[in-house]
């Protein structure tokens, strides 16, 4: 479940104010004190505490081992418990941080000592909205107590966020200290393996994050490490997502994310290629292939059930068969659970564990080719971002016909989605008129993708009406469902050429560069 709170640092002596204003006809309950005793566990090198994430167990929980994944929202943490003894950590947990372990053991490390006093804070219908905790906290060297502090939390439970902001002005003004920025505030845990290691800091996250998109006067080569590195945390962001199975917001899903991820690095890595090793960046490229592969196949399934449920719906006037539609579902579920029980077994492979490490390297550093990269942006990356815009539009720059087969509209469609790429990693640096075009290309790739998923949608049905071929109402069904599937991909076929006169529009400026190779010896030609 997804856990928000905020924390607050406060001294010995401090008082926890009256919450009751905050709660116009409401109340506040004061629980007993709770004493807890939690053990967190990390690799040696402390992967998961750098990377915002924690595994405890903490003995008086009714499900004692808990992980906290870090989301993209600050102060939001998906929390996942689960039974089980102090000596063995839960398997799916084990699994769950894999993105952050990439396989390292994991070792019981600090162990902190509460003492937590509860507040309720319940409205006028007794709902609780949220709870505030006080905490002593004593962190434990074997038998010695080697560091005190106290620490409040607020959790949001029914309650909206406006309950957390008048308690945080409430806090704030009686002596409580917060930080300036969620994502700024060190969790016990963390405090407490700093003060073990007499440290101010853990070390930096892996992989290393993208950070500020690169500015003016920024190399190629900086450009190019925070395109891969954009690409490389959005696949680790969503890896615990994808097994977990969890949701993500507007009916997006962390299947599709993690994809999309894997797709931006190996277009990146081809349209980078002349400033990286060739052979490192090929085969990276390869083993991304795989991962992408493993997603694509649960992706599938998830756009084929909803594109069901759409184009049933089509014609309100024309209802179809619903055991077929049933039918249909339950065999695109039983596609789904082994595209899913597939991708599972990829990701609890060591050939995955070798490319999360390879990842990291990446992010890190890719090996380069020469000094290329080292050159201004602006004289290096127009020749390498023309070449995936002129395939593109040479393609469909000489008009896509409307008769022309399937295929040919889908090449296109990938043709569209490596241009954008390419576009999108440089317009910050190369200008607006790049990002105008990347927008305007991201329009045709989004209207190809309409057609695209439109003829698999149309092949699947025939697919599964072909598998029971007495069933002659899934028949018709199938064949009603492909009837509208065609009528999509001739309606994208029509409004086509308007979406493509306003990419040569906005692509008029991009003139071909002088120089389009980039080669050994520091020089763009």
């Amino acid at each position: 479940m997804l856990e928000e709170e905020r924390k607050y640092e406060v001294d010995r002596g401090f008082t926890v104010p009256d919450l009751a204003g905050c709660l116009p006809g409401g109340r506040v309950i004061e629980r007993e004190p709770k004493h807890l005793h939690a053990t967190y566990h990390d690799t040696a090198d402390l992967r998961l505490a750098r990377n915002g994430a924690s595994l405890r167990f903490r003995l008086g929980d009714a499900l004692p081992w808990t992980v906290k994944l870090p989301t993209e929202i600050p102060g939001i943490r998906n929390e996942i418990s689960r039974a089980g003894d102090p000596d063995t950590i839960p398997a799916e947990l084990v699994a769950l941080v894999t993105a952050y372990t990439r396989g390292a053991p994991l070792l019981p490390g600090a162990v902190l000592h509460t003492v937590r006093r509860v507040y309720e804070l319940r409205d006028a219908q007794d709902h609780e909205l949220a709870e505030l905790d006080d905490d002593a906290v004593s962190v434990l060297d074997g038998q010695q107590l080697r560091l005190e502090f106290r620490e409040i939390e607020v959790e949001r439970h029914e309650g909206a966020r406006s309950v957390l902001d008048d308690v945080d002005v409430l806090l704030r003004g009686t002596g409580a200290t917060a930080a300036s920025a969620p994502e700024d505030f060190q969790p016990k845990h963390v405090r407490a393996l700093r003060a073990l290691r007499g440290t101010a800091e853990l070390g930096p996250p892996e992989p290393a994050p993208a950070g500020a998109a690169p500015a003016a006067g920024a190399s190629a080569g900086d450009v190019m490490l925070h395109a891969l590195r954009t690409d490389i945390g959005r696949i680790f962001a969503h890896e615990p997502l994808v097994r977990l199975r969890a949701g993500l917001p507007r009916g997006d899903t962390p299947v599709h994310q993690m994809r999309v991820g894997c797709r931006r690095l190996r277009s990146n890595l081809r349209t980078f290629r002349p400033l990286l090793d060739r052979s490192w960046a090929e085969k990276l490229r390869v083993e991304v292939a795989w991962l992408a592969a493993a997603l694509g196949a649960a992706r599938d399934a998830e756009v084929l059930r909803a594109r069901l449920r759409d184009s049933a719906g089509l014609d309100p006037l024309a209802p179809l068969d619903t055991a077929a539609l049933a039918a249909i579902d339950a065999a695109l579920a039983r596609r789904h659970e082994q595209a899913l029980a597939e991708l599972d077994a990829a990701l609890a492979s060591g050939r995955h564990l070798k490319l999360l490490d390879r990842l990291v390297e990446a992010a890190a550093g890719p090996p380069l080719a020469g000094d290329e990269a080292g050159l201004p942006a602006g004289d290096v990356l127009p020749g390498l971002v023309w070449r995936p815009w002129d395939r593109l539009a040479h393609r469909a720059g000489n008009g896509l016909d409307p008769l022309a087969p399937d295929a040919r509209w889908h090449e296109a469609r990938v043709r569209a989605k490596r241009a954008r790429y390419a576009l999108e990693a440089v317009a910050g640096v190369l200008g607006s008129p790049l990002a105008a075009l990347a927008r305007s290309v991201a329009e045709v790739q989004d209207l190809l993708g309409e057609h695209q998923d439109a003829v698999v949608a149309a092949e699947t049905w025939l697919e599964i009406a072909g598998e029971a071929p007495n069933d002659h109402a899934l028949a018709v069904t199938a064949g009603r469902l492909v009837e509208r599937e065609r009528a999509v991909v001739r309606d994208v076929r029509a409004r086509f050429p308007d979406t493509w006169r306003a990419v040569e529009s906005a692509g008029a400026g991009f003139a071909r560069p002088a120089s389009l190779r980039v080669g050994q010896g520091g020089k763009a030609r």
